[in-house]
């Protein structure tokens, strides 16, 4: 009995990564039809969409199923049309929360995302109701492998970059908003594709949640993920280890 329940629990496991997987490659060819519809089908002449072909492979997508979707979006009127979206909230203990999204329906999407708010003892707010508290930047990431970290500092900087930190995890390399795409091929030049290259929202001040709280507000984001329509949730909040390793318990 105890084998059976173990195999049952793999396949339980299984089964929510894959459910996982499909939802990320979801997300990932959402983006590739709207970078491929707003610009050429080549990513060499559309840097939007260079950077969605490398989101795909840092959710390990096939190559043929990138090419699929590319040539798909390039077909005259096939398939959805999606236009972007931005919601702005507040989820418990006052965590401000910016929803990115793609959506062929807008009214379906406020209504969804306003739902998740609601239900999770938070709410929905105006555009840059919560904005303000956050940078709207570039971050390109390189693995620690693919240059020395004075190298990377010098190249970056003569790119036009504003900030490199460089960990055990990599390199990171923070720009501008619009010099995002003029970095991103100045350091590709030199030192091979990225690891990823996207705008990203950082908060200026963070806050500190407890046990209970963060319980609540990482099932909010957790829904709001969940939704088709969301490509990315942000918010302003930090975990303590020791929260963390009790929420991990």
């Amino acid at each position: 009995m105890a084998g059976h329940s173990q195999f049952k629990n793999i396949m339980h496991r299984k089964g929510a990564q894959d459910a996982k997987r499909a939802k990320q490659f979801a997300k990932v060819i959402r983006e590739i039809t709207v970078a491929t519809r707003s610009g050429m089908p080549d990513p060499a002449m559309n840097p939007r969409l260079r950077a969605a072909i490398t989101a795909a492979r840092e959710v390990n997508m096939p190559k043929d199923t990138v090419e699929r979707a590319i040539k798909k979006a390039s077909g005259a009127g096939g398939g959805e049309d999606y236009v972007a979206v931005r919601y702005e909230g507040y989820g418990p203990a006052g965590v401000a929360i910016i929803i990115e999204g793609l959506t062929d329906n807008r009214n379906r999407t406020a209504s969804e995302v306003r739902a998740a708010f609601s239900k999770h003892g938070g709410s929905m707010g105006e555009t840059n109701s919560v904005s303000f508290g956050f940078d709207h930047i570039g971050v390109i990431a390189y693995p620690q492998d693919a240059a020395s970290e004075d190298d990377m500092l010098e190249a970056a900087i003569e790119a036009g970059a504003d900030n490199v930190e460089t960990t055990e995890d990599g390199h990171e390399i923070t720009t501008a908003m619009e010099a995002l795409m003029s970095v991103r091929d100045a350091l590709e030049g030199r030192f091979g594709e990225p690891r990823s290259a996207k705008l990203d929202w950082r908060p200026q001040t963070t806050v500190t949640l407890d046990e209970d709280q963060a319980r609540s507000v990482l099932k909010l984001i957790d829904v709001l993920e969940e939704n088709d329509d969301v490509q990315a949730v942000y918010a302003n909040f930090d975990i303590p280890d020791e929260v963390a390793e009790a929420l991990a318990a």
